[in-house]
């Protein structure tokens, strides 16, 4: 007998809500956030990529602690964030835009919406892990220059030139389920 589905409906418990199963956030977490893909409409393999800068207000800008963010010191991530408890993807994606890029406004395409589930890396034995991905692409502005003080370095950069390990906080995956290529390690 095929094990019963266990719908994505959560409360704080696990229990009955109207006669229907509920269950309690997965024990290894449920993560919902957001990637903006900015890029040039002349290459498709190019996307803006950043090396945080120590100096900026990470914690509040993307979420990452002291340690996290000395560990990106020299790897590239994408424009990316979890979402504020009760923001909506596109709102997110806009606070990113300003926050993270530096801009007022950007064309913003999507979301393009994303599943993955994985064993946790931070506690394996509490089981899979679920990450809710939003994607919004838009395109630097032309003419503009690639720079934000969240950044310590902001380029354009082509996929195929740059391996997943010069990525931090698995923004390769984010980029392979966008369709992007990667390729070899980058210095």
């Amino acid at each position: 007998m095929a094990t019963p589905r266990r719908f994505a409906r959560y409360r704080p418990t696990e229990g009955e809500v109207a006669g229907r199963r509920v269950w309690a956030v997965p024990r290894a977490g449920l993560c919902l956030s957001v990637f903006v893909l900015v890029g040039d409409p002349k290459n498709p393999n190019l996307v803006v990529l950043g090396r945080p800068s120590a100096s900026a207000p990470w914690a509040e800008l993307g979420n990452l602690e002291p340690a996290s963010l000395e560990a990106l010191h020299e790897h590239w991530i994408l424009p990316a964030c979890h979402l504020v408890e009760f923001e909506g993807p596109r709102a997110a994606a806009e606070r990113i835009v300003r926050e993270q890029l530096g801009l007022e406004h950007l064309e913003l395409r999507g979301p393009e919406v994303y599943s993955e589930a994985y064993p946790s890396p931070l506690s394996p034995e509490s089981g899979h892990h679920w990450d809710l991905v939003f994607l919004f692409r838009a395109d630097w502005p032309h003419g503009r220059e690639l720079h934000s003080p969240a950044f310590k370095e902001l380029r354009l950069i082509d996929t195929r030139t740059i391996g997943a390990s010069n990525l931090g906080r698995s923004h390769g995956d984010i980029l392979i389920l966008a369709g992007y290529p990667l390729g070899a390690r980058m210095s």
